[in-house]
């Protein structure tokens, strides 16, 4: 049984651990158990695995009302998760974050059902960091973890990723730019605000085009601005084109709500923007991609500065802070995509800490202690 999700950074490697495990032994039965509403009741189905939803939310990090039918629906979401475990009695519960996993892990490990967590990023959540303290194993992507988590409990097995994500053949970026409709001969900046879009993220892009696209001759971009995000994005490129503004580079930037083929994507991108988020780092690790990273100041403990400045201490990656990026942060891809030599040393700097077998070490973890 695996709980979590709520964004692509939960739920891909959700996916992953599962498709080890079948791999591993295809007799075994999953469950996904998820939030209602949330993008893993869509995205666990599409992937062939059968998946319930709990009626559950986090707390707002402002003082709202909804906050308020928090702890009723946490409690109504612990008796259904009750009520799923006797009735698929599963050997363990795994967890992966986001708000699934605190009824579920908290009711598997009353009924005394092992219990697995993967804590994908350098500063634990909160809701890891509660149902860690009973957990039979804890399985994590960066060191010093123990500050969290019981030492004799942690497992390091880096963060599973989706196994098409690989660093790019030629074969591949040939694929890639006749995917996309690139020009071979431009150099090409990938752009992803993670699986909802960062706002961010379009407002930098928006700013740089509104400022004429400065080095952007020479450029083609692949951006993901977010399906909330969509609308408002088509509605500006319209009228951007229909002013003039932008100029040539303008028909030189492709961008769409979502991304379904990553790994030509990653092949296609010279370099990458992107928040830095655990599975977006850990992919492109083992893609091997220069990047800069905006951290997101919308999370928790500000994690995703911890999970940047890991690598922006090995050399691995650029960090631009969230309320500079707007005017920093295009001109400094544009600086670094005319810098070979750099690309090329972060390039090798990032391959150095890809761990592209997290999805096994955690499901040979899974069945050890189930």
């Amino acid at each position: 049984m695996i709980s979590g999700g709520g964004t692509g950074g939960h739920i891909f490697p959700a996916l992953s651990i599962a498709d080890k495990l079948r791999e591993l032994n295809p007799e075994t039965e999953i469950l996904f158990v998820g939030a209602e509403g949330r993008m893993e009741m869509e995205k666990v189905p599409a992937a062939g695995y059968r998946i319930i939803g709990l009626q559950i939310a986090g707390l707002q990090r402002r003082l709202t009302l909804s906050n308020l039918s928090v702890p009723i629906k946490f409690i109504k979401s612990i008796r259904k998760a009750r009520k799923i475990i006797k009735e698929f009695k599963p050997d363990i519960a795994i967890g992966v974050g986001g708000y699934a996993s605190a009824p579920l892990l908290w009711a598997a490990g009353r009924l005394g059902i092992p219990t697995l967590i993967q804590e994908q990023n350098g500063f634990a959540g909160l809701t890891n960091k509660i149902v860690g303290r009973k957990a039979d194993s804890i399985c994590v992507a960066y060191e010093g973890m123990e500050r969290f988590f019981p030492a004799d409990k942690i497992v390091m097995t880096g963060n599973p990723i989706r196994k098409e994500i690989v660093p790019a053949t030629e074969e591949m970026k040939q694929e890639a730019y006749a995917f996309y409709g690139l020009d071979p001969d431009k150099k090409h900046i990938l752009i992803v605000g993670g699986s909802l879009g960062s706002g961010t993220l379009n407002k930098s892009v928006k700013k740089w085009i509104k400022d004429g696209c400065p080095g952007g001759k020479n450029l083609e971009i692949i951006w993901q601005c977010g399906k909330y995000y969509k609308p408002e994005t088509e509605v500006f490129m319209k009228e951007a084109e229909a002013n003039g503004i932008g100029g040539s580079t303008l028909k030189q930037i492709h961008y769409s709500d979502f991304i379904q083929r990553m790994d030509l994507a990653y092949a296609a991108a010279d370099i990458v923007i992107s928040r830095s988020g655990a599975s977006s780092i850990s992919e492109l690790c083992a893609a091997n991609k220069a990047a800069i990273f905006v951290p997101s100041p919308n999370v928790s403990e500000d994690h995703q500065t911890h999970n940047a400045m890991a690598l922006v201490k090995k050399g691995a990656g650029v960090l631009v802070k969230d309320s500079e990026a707007e005017s920093k942060l295009m001109k400094t891809a544009c600086k670094l995509i005319e810098s070979p030599d750099k690309i090329a040393l972060m390039e090798r700097n990032i391959a150095a800490l890809a761990k592209t077998d997290a999805a096994m070490s955690i499901a040979e973890e899974v069945y050890r202690i189930a």
